[in-house]
């Protein structure tokens, strides 16, 4: 490997297989704890279905889905370096079921859902608001999250700083429970 930050596909068709991790300077990487947690909450539920990773990073969590059976996986990253790193992982897995979008999440998001049939997962981990330039992200997520459309949705989940109060209701998707570990928290949302 060229980098030595890796993480591990858990379970699934991939299992064991490592993938490389983007500079920590520019991402965020979803731990492997909460990645567990996330996947044992939705079981082989995920089996047939699509799967969005929107601030996708190393796109570690679709390709978690795609080993546990998702059908197709979108992923959308805006940094060029991670933006390689990610296809760098897709790659490494010899597989034509993802597609990925080097771009702004909250540009390419709309065209992504212009390619979704059926009943998808859409899972969110933008940056946390304490980085520059972030002070709205959350807002800004909460605004694509009103964008899908219900007959797509299968389940929403934000992961978020765990000082963040999440809303009870964002666009009629209902908060259902959340999770926190340390710092990080999932919510999970259902129509």
């Amino acid at each position: 490997m060229k980098n030595n930050l890796y993480t591990t596909i858990n379970s699934g068709k991939y299992k064991g297989k490592k993938l490389l991790l983007p500079s920590l300077s520019t991402t965020r990487s979803t731990k492997s704890i909460i990645k567990e947690s996330f996947f044992n909450t939705i079981q082989f539920e995920i089996i047939g279905k699509n799967f969005i990773e929107v601030f996708a990073g190393s796109g570690s969590m679709g390709l978690e889905a795609l080993s546990r059976g998702a059908k197709k996986v979108y992923f959308i990253e805006k940094d060029k370096s991670a933006y390689r790193i990610l296809l760098e992982n897709i790659q490494s897995l010899n597989t034509k079921e993802c597609t990925a979008v080097n771009g702004d999440s909250f540009v390419e998001f709309s065209n992504i859902l212009n390619l979704l049939e059926g009943k998808s997962y859409f899972y969110f981990d933008p940056p946390f608001h304490i980085r520059n330039g972030m002070d709205e992200i959350y807002e800004k997520t909460f605004e694509l999250i009103g964008k899908i459309p219900k007959e797509l949705s299968e389940m929403i989940a934000v992961e978020h700083i765990s000082t963040l109060q999440m809303p009870d209701n964002i666009s009629g998707y209902k908060l259902k429970k959340s999770r926190k570990f340390g710092k990080t928290t999932i919510s999970y949302f259902l129509e």
